[in-house]
């Protein structure tokens, strides 16, 4: 019986989860106050900026997360001065007493740089809402807080000098520009997000 509980557990978690947010989606839970790394609680319409939105969905752990973001800090660099705002969430909340705690997540964000904010996603709601399954998982909004862009930053997150796609901040530039964004959604590759239950 315990087996079948547990079975049937995961089965609901997998389906609130795996159904991404629909392109053209207005912004969710965007008054949702989460505590950041500064120890400021943040919103997305805290971070969001005059251009758009880009949310992603990280934590400290993930191989295929150290393997990316540095180019987290450099989208950053880019595109916070074209009013881009931008956002990383943890939202694995099975380990927010460890390796994901918020002394954890101050620590990594120092020692990588971070120049964005870092919140914590209790109850993981955003990554249920937003339907995001994998660390990262990215999500772009446009100025008028709708989903333009979701999925894999780049195609190759091992070896950056042999990207062939630079799909994200092709999308920036699209909207931005008013340009169509193609594509508007690829895979996100990485480790799935801890959900408590």
């Amino acid at each position: 019986m315990k087996i079948m509980f547990k079975v049937f557990s995961l089965f609901i978690v997998f389906s609130l989860s795996a159904e991404e947010l629909e392109l053209g989606a207005a912004l969710p839970l965007a008054d949702v106050k989460m505590t950041d790394i500064s120890g400021e609680n943040i919103s997305l319409n805290d971070a969001k900026g005059d251009s758009g939105l880009l949310v992603i969905f990280t934590c400290n752990t993930c191989p295929w997360v150290i393997a990316w973001e540095d180019r987290y800090v450099e989208l950053a660099n880019v595109y916070k001065s074209k009013g881009v705002g931008m956002i990383a969430v943890n939202s694995n909340e099975k380990q927010f007493d460890s390796v994901e705690s918020m002394e954890e997540m101050k620590f990594h964000a120092e020692e990588k740089g971070y120049n964005f904010f870092y919140t914590m996603d209790p109850g993981s709601k955003l990554a249920y809402k937003f339907g995001a399954t994998r660390t990262p998982h990215v999500f772009l909004f446009n100025y008028k807080d709708k989903l333009v862009y979701r999925g894999a930053i780049d195609d190759n997150a091992r070896k950056p000098k042999k990207i062939e796609n630079t799909y994200l901040a092709d999308a920036i530039d699209n909207m931005l520009t008013g340009k169509t964004i193609d594509p508007a959604s690829t895979k996100a590759l990485g480790c799935s997000i801890k959900f408590k239950n």
